[in-house]
């Protein structure tokens, strides 16, 4: 069964190779669509951080109210946690930066 994908994917790999070799003229579009896909690709990038971020501080507050000797410690770990969470966005942004 795998030879048989490796060669169907292979053979499709081939006949698509001429594709590949074409020159990027085109329409003059290409701008518009790269904004649209940067800014499309933030979205998503500021929206999955935010729900892991509200995650986080709902778990980190949720072990404060289970044992609150052990706050400072868990108030520690959770913002080195949001600041990892974060930084993702902003390499997304930086990214965007870069390509568009």
């Amino acid at each position: 069964m795998r030879l048989k994908n490796f060669l169907f994917l292979s053979t499709l790999l081939l006949m698509a190779s001429p594709v590949f070799a074409q020159e990027g003229g085109g329409a003059g579009v290409t701008g518009s669509v790269t904004a649209v896909g940067a800014a499309v690709g933030m979205a998503i990038a500021s929206g999955l951080c935010g729900l892991g971020q509200g995650k986080a501080v709902a778990s980190a507050a949720e072990a404060v109210a289970r044992n609150p000797g052990a706050a400072a410690t868990i108030q520690t770990l959770m913002v080195l946690g949001l600041a990892f969470i974060e930084s993702l966005a902003l390499f997304t942004l930086v990214i965007i930066f870069l390509k568009a």
